[in-house]
């Protein structure tokens, strides 16, 4: 799931600049989620402060309360991964924003045939995303994106034939088999069971006698046999 950050005290640009978003992902076919603010409230901060995967900002230079510019800053504090944006109607900011290496992609001036080079800089942003550690898959004519460290373990449902990847934010059925999974993903990805696959990075503890699994978030599974222990551990 792609999440969209859109920030402009400008209703109508922001409207604008949402009705674009909604153009270019129609033709992409990937689900995706637009979060729109006119301000750098405290709504704004929770969704940085969050842990929403494939996130891609687009932020307005000057607001009410803060400076987009400090927002970013913010934002690569915690976030190298996001892709940022700029739009804004002050050219003579470019040089705070190019001093300041927050790795964007695109500072775009909102008086100057802006439409169009927003378009273009949401499909590099895609791009982008597509390139990073995730894995896509399609689902009911809609693409997911799911980034590989949010994955905590892969489960089969024989009943239905289909994978159930469990993230940490959610869970996606897949008509995939384990063996597609693991073809699609990398070495930190071990089988624990017949049916299960683990994500190493983010296990905590493995209990051996009790055939459990706890992962950094709490969560535990008992999908652990003796076959292959020796992979998980």
């Amino acid at each position: 799931m792609v999440n969209f950050i859109i920030c402009d005290d400008n209703l109508e640009i922001l409207n604008k600049v949402s009705s674009i978003v909604d153009e270019e992902m129609m033709k992409n076919q990937i689900a995706y989620t637009k979060h729109t603010f006119n301000d750098y409230d405290s709504d704004f901060i929770k969704i940085v402060e969050s842990k929403l995967p494939c996130k891609i900002y687009i932020l307005d230079i000057e607001t009410p309360t803060y400076s987009g510019i400090d927002i970013a800053r913010m934002i690569r504090d915690t976030d190298m991964e996001s892709v940022i944006m700029f739009l804004t109607s002050h050219d003579e900011l470019g040089y705070l924003v190019l001093k300041g290496e927050f790795l964007f992609l695109s500072f775009i001036n909102k008086y100057n045939d802006y439409q169009e080079k927003l378009k273009k800089s949401i499909c590099k942003a895609l791009d982008i995303l597509d390139k990073k550690r995730i894995i896509r898959f399609e689902d009911r004519g809609a693409v997911y994106t799911i980034p590989i460290k949010d994955i905590l373990y892969i489960t089969r449902d024989n009943i239905e034939r289909k994978v159930i990847i469990n993230t940490e934010h959610t869970k996606y059925s897949v008509n995939k088999t384990l063996v597609e999974m693991l073809d699609m993903l990398n070495s930190s990805f071990k089988q624990s069971h017949r049916s299960c696959i683990v994500n190493k990075k983010r296990i905590a503890i493995v209990n051996v006698s009790k055939r459990r699994i706890t992962f950094d978030t709490g969560t535990e599974i008992d999908w652990l046999s003796l076959k292959y222990k020796n992979e998980v551990i």
